[in-house]
């Protein structure tokens, strides 16, 4: 289990299910995100995230890029 306050440095696909968005991560599971913006761009594409673990499997976003 990843501590909270964990540095996150990941690729997957990037999720929307209703107002949230997830990264469904390479190395299995996922986690959502807190955005601070809106990347309907990638959404259903593979991206890098950078971020911070805030919560059990709650990571909030630097930045969300294509990978």
């Amino acid at each position: 289990m990843t501590a909270i306050g964990t540095r996150i440095n990941e690729t997957g696909t990037l999720l929307r299910e209703g107002g949230a968005f997830y990264l469904r991560r390479d190395l299995g599971g996922r986690y959502e995100l807190e955005l601070h913006r809106t990347p309907v761009d990638l959404v259903e594409k593979r991206v890098r995230l950078l971020g911070t673990l805030v919560g059990l499997d709650l990571v909030n976003a630097d930045g969300v890029a294509p990978a």
